[in-house]
């Protein structure tokens, strides 16, 4: 099975209305579109830029995404609908049970809708955001095969990697917001080693831009980015494609799942089947049969 996956790089910039975020979001799934991709990939906290203009003439805030989530379903699915793309809108906050989420979502042809919240949550979200974790990791099946989708933090602790890997993930979508340099090569590291460590591609993608009159989005560092193992019939790089560092712009490329199949039954290395169950199990159980005792 091989694909196309497209990847933007979403430029934050202020706005006068929904019709203003629709518009760009629109060019680009058209453009995506014309490169005949399968999936397109938008980045964590993309609808922030809808605070970026006033509501009967005050500032919006985090508390006020969640009004805007039918507007964002209905725009979503429409363009999923219409192109017969897969979409992975980014991240938009959403309200359940008087909470604030996280939320990837995933917009089929259909009109089906997938979610995926995000689970580890940064010291900013939880401080200034009040944003809560998601309480289940969740893979899902489309015609092209098993994803996951995993937010920016996310990709940052191996074990749920390794968990949507063991429930059949072969493609990981790893929508991102950093602010600085440092944050931007913290999550592309990692994705780098969870390709290594799972034998699976990760598709990244973050926001660049500015949103001057919204708080802790008034700086974007981010660069899309479809990467793969370092083996033989990978790119030396483990690197298929990747766009130029906080430029307003798509990535396309394809990944192969046959390579990926390949690699983990006969590959340089076979990271994927060579893991020792036997050793760690469950880092939790293993502590308590060892009594605590520190291990070097």
């Amino acid at each position: 099975m091989r694909y196309r996956v497209s990847a933007v790089q979403y430029h934050l910039h202020t706005i006068e209305s929904f019709d203003d975020f629709a518009s760009q979001v629109i060019h680009h799934v058209k453009t995506a579109q014309e490169f005949n991709a399968d999936f397109v990939l938008f980045p964590e906290f993309l609808t922030t830029q809808l605070l970026s203009f006033k509501v009967d003439g005050r500032e919006q805030t985090i508390e006020d995404l969640p009004s805007y989530t039918e507007y964002y379903y209905q725009l979503f699915t429409g363009i999923a609908k219409q192109t017969g793309m897969h979409i992975i809108g980014g991240t938009h906050v959403i309200e359940e049970d008087g909470k604030l989420y996280n939320v990837a979502h995933l917009f089929y042809p259909d009109g089906t809708i997938g979610k995926q919240a995000k689970l580890h949550i940064t010291p900013t979200e939880v401080e200034e955001w009040n944003v809560s974790p998601g309480k289940e990791v969740n893979v899902f099946e489309t015609e092209k095969g098993t994803i996951a989708i995993l937010t920016c933090y996310d990709i940052e602790f191996p074990e749920v990697v390794r968990m949507v890997r063991a429930m059949g993930a072969d493609v990981v979508f790893c929508p991102s917001c950093t602010d600085d340099r440092q944050g931007f090569h913290r999550v592309r590291y990692s994705a780098h080693a969870r390709t290594i460590e799972n034998q699976i591609y990760v598709v990244t993608t973050g926001t660049v831009g500015s949103l001057p009159t919204v708080d802790f989005m008034r700086a974007n560092f981010g660069q899309a980015a479809i990467l793969s193992p370092n083996d033989i019939p990978f790119p030396p790089q483990g690197i298929v494609v990747e766009g130029e560092m906080n430029n307003d712009m798509i990535v396309t490329g394809d990944v192969d799942l046959q390579l990926l199949h390949d690699v983990r039954a006969k590959g340089s290395v076979t990271t994927w089947r060579d893991r020792r169950n036997d050793l760690y199990p469950d880092w939790v159980e293993h502590v308590k049969k060892t009594k605590g005792k520190r291990i070097e």
